[in-house]
C-alpha cells in the first residue's frame, strides 16, 4: 500500500491511475485466496461433521481449483475481449450463489459441487485487475503499476493474513457452514463496488471485433484445452496405475488442443507467441513448482497442527499469523525494488530452509517452532507472488494481460492440486506427524526444482525481460 501513495508524487506531471478503481480490484482478486486459506482450518471439522476422512475431504481443495484452472484462462480471454466489468459482475454473482449452496449443503457431494461454484465465481477477479491495470497504463501512458501490482499482492496477502484466524472464529461461533457463509456478503459488496466502480467499456485492444462471439472465444480450442487439463488434474488427484487411460486422454486432448490453436485465426492460447515466449514459459513453470509448496505447506502443515499436534482450528489460524504478517512486510518493500531475480533467488532459498525445518517437528515439539516454521515461510510467501506477478505483466502480450494473468492462475492451480494430491497420499486417513514429513519430503523437491529453474533461467539476466522492463522510470 506504501508504494501505491508513493505514485501521487507524478500526480502533476499527467494522468495517474484512477483510484476508484482499487477497492473492486482489490477484493474481486482476494476472493479466491480467502476461500483458500479458510477452508484450511475446516477441513477437520467438517470431516468430523460428515465422517469423511482426508483423503476424501481433499476434494473440496481439489474442486475449487480444478474449476479455477479450467475457468482463469477463459474468463481471461473474455476480459480481453469484452472488458472487465461484465465478467466480474457475473463471476462474484456466482461466488453468492455458491456461499448460499454451501451453506445448506447436507453432505460431501453437494459441498464438492459448492467449490466448484465457487472455483468458477472467483475467476474473474484477478484476469479484471490485470486488464485495468494494463488499460490505464495505456490511458494515462505510464506502464510502469509497481505501486498498484505491490497493492494487490499485498491485499492477497492481508487476506491471507485473516483467512485462518476468521475460519477459526467463523467455526468457533457458527460451525464449518459459517466459512460458506462468508461468501454472500463478500459477494453483494464486489458487485456493488463493481457497478458502482468499474468502468463500462475498459478492453485492452480488441474492441473493433467484439461482435464476432464465436470466432474470438475459439470454442473448440477452449473445449480441448478443458478436456486436456481435467483428465491432467483427476490423474493427479488419485495417483495410480489403475488411472492410466487418464494420461492417455491427456495427451490425446493435448495434441488436438496443440494443432487446433496453431490452425485457429484467432487461438484461446496463440502457442506461436507463447512458445516463443520464454520468458513467460519459465514464469509459468515456476508458479507451478512454487504452489506445490506452498499449498502443500498451507493444508497439510493447517490438517498435522489440529490432528497431529492437537490444535483447535482456532489456535491453528493463529499459528499462521507470523508467515502472513511477514510476507505483508516483505511485499511492501520488496515491491519498491526493480527486478525480479533476487526475489526469486530469495524466494526459493527460503522455501527449501522451511521444509528442512519441517522434517524436524514432532507432535511433541515445543508450539514456538512452529511460529519458526510459519515465520520462515513468510520470506518465499511474499516475494514468490509479487515477482511472479510482475513478470507476467512485463513478459505477457499487451492485448492478452487477462489471459496471460488467468493462465499464470491456472499454472498456479496445477500445482495446488498437486500440492492436494501429494497431502492426500501423505496422510491417507489420518494427518499424523509421519504424513507430514512424507509432505515435507516432496516440498523440499519442489522447492529445490523451483531454485534450479532461477538459477538457470539466463533470460532472467537479460535487458530484454522483466528486470529490464522494471527499470523504466517509476511512477
Amino acid at each position: 500500500m506504501t508504494e501505491v501513495k508513493a505514485d501521487a508524487a507524478t500526480e502533476a506531471k499527467g494522468p495517474g491511475f484512477d483510484r476508484r478503481l482499487l477497492p473492486p480490484m482489490m477484493l474481486g482478486s482476494v476472493l479466491n485466496p480467502v476461500n483458500s486459506t479458510i477452508i484450511s482450518v475446516a477441513l477437520i471439522p467438517i470431516g468430523r461433521a460428515l465422517g469423511a476422512p482426508p483423503a476424501q475431504t481433499a476434494w473440496l481443495v481439489s474442486a475449487l481449483y480444478l474449476a479455477t484452472s479450467l475457468g482463469q484462462p477463459v474468463v481471461g480471454r473474455l476480459i480481453d475481449i469484452f472488458g472487465p466489468r461484465r465478467l466480474f459482475l457475473l463471476s462474484t454473482t456466482l461466488v453468492g450463489v455458491a456461499g448460499v449452496i454451501g451453506t445448506l449443503a447436507p453432505n460431501l457431494g453437494v459441498l464438492i459441487a459448492a467449490r466448484v461454484l465457487l472455483g468458477f465465481g472467483t475467476c474473474g477477479g484477478y484476469p479484471a485487475a490485470m486488464a485495468l491495470v494494463r488499460s490505464e497504463a495505456k490511458r494515462t501512458g505510464r506502464d510502469s503499476p509497481g505501486g498498484v501490482l505491490t497493492a494487490l499482492a499485498v491485499a492477497n496477502q492481508t487476506i491471507a493474513v485473516v483467512g485462518p484466524l476468521l475460519g477459526g472464529v467463523l467455526i468457533a461461533v457458527g460451525g464449518w457452514r459459517a466459512t460458506f457463509g462468508l461468501n454472500v456478503p463478500l459477494a453483494v459488496a464486489a458487485v456493488l463496488l463493481g457497478l458502482w466502480r468499474l468502468p463500462r467499456s475498459a478492453g485492452t485492444g480488441e474492441s473493433p471485433q467484439r461482435g464476432r462471439l464465436v470466432s474470438q472465444l475459439d470454442l473448440p480450442g477452449m473445449a480441448l484445452f478443458a478436456a486436456t487439463l481435467t483428465s491432467l488434474l483427476l490423474f493427479l488427484m488419485n495417483l495410480h496405475l489403475a488411472n492410466w487411460y487418464l494420461l492417455v486422454i491427456v495427451a490425446a486432448a493435448g495434441a488436438g488442443f496443440a494443432v487446433r490453436e496453431l490452425r485457429a485465426a484467432v487461438p484461446f492460447i496463440d502457442l506461436r507467441v507463447l512458445g516463443g515466449n520464454t520468458p513467460l514459459l519459465a514464469t509459468y513453470g515456476r508458479a507451478l513448482v512454487a504452489y506445490v509448496v506452498s499449498y502443500s505447506f498451507l493444508y497439510g502443515f493447517s490438517q498435522w497442527t489440529e490432528e497431529g499436534y492437537g490444535l483447535s482450528p482456532f489456535h491453528a489460524g493463529l499459528v499462521q499469523i507470523p508467515m502472513f504478517l511477514l510476507a505483508i512486510g516483505v511485499s511492501i518493500v520488496s515491491g519498491r525494488r526493480r527486478g525480479v531475480r533476487g526475489k526469486l533467488l530469495v524466494g526459493s532459498v527460503g522455501q527449501i530452509a522451511a521444509c528442512l525445518v519441517m522434517l524436524t517437528l514432532t507432535g511433541g515439539s515445543p508450539l514456538w517452532s512452529l511460529l519458526l516454521v510459519a515465520l520462515v515461510f513468510g520470506v518465499p510467501q511474499g516475494l514468490n507472488n509479487l515477482a511472479l506477478q510482475n513478470s507476467v505483466y512485463f513478459q505477457s502480450d499487451p492485448e492478452r494481460t487477462a489471459s496471460s494473468a488467468g493462465l499464470l492462475r491456472t499454472f498456479a492451480y496445477v500445482g495446488s492440486m498437486v500440492a492436494s494430491s501429494a497431502t492426500a497420499a501423505s496422510f491417507g486417513q489420518r494427518a499424523d506427524t509421519s504424513g507430514m514429513h512424507q509432505l515435507s519430503w516432496i516440498m523440499l523437491g519442489a522447492g529445490v526444482l523451483y531454485l534450479l529453474l532461477t538459477v538457470f533461467d539466463r533470460t532472467l539476466g537479460r535487458g530484454t525481460t522483466t528486470d529490464s522492463a522494471e527499470e523504466k522510470p517509476s511512477t
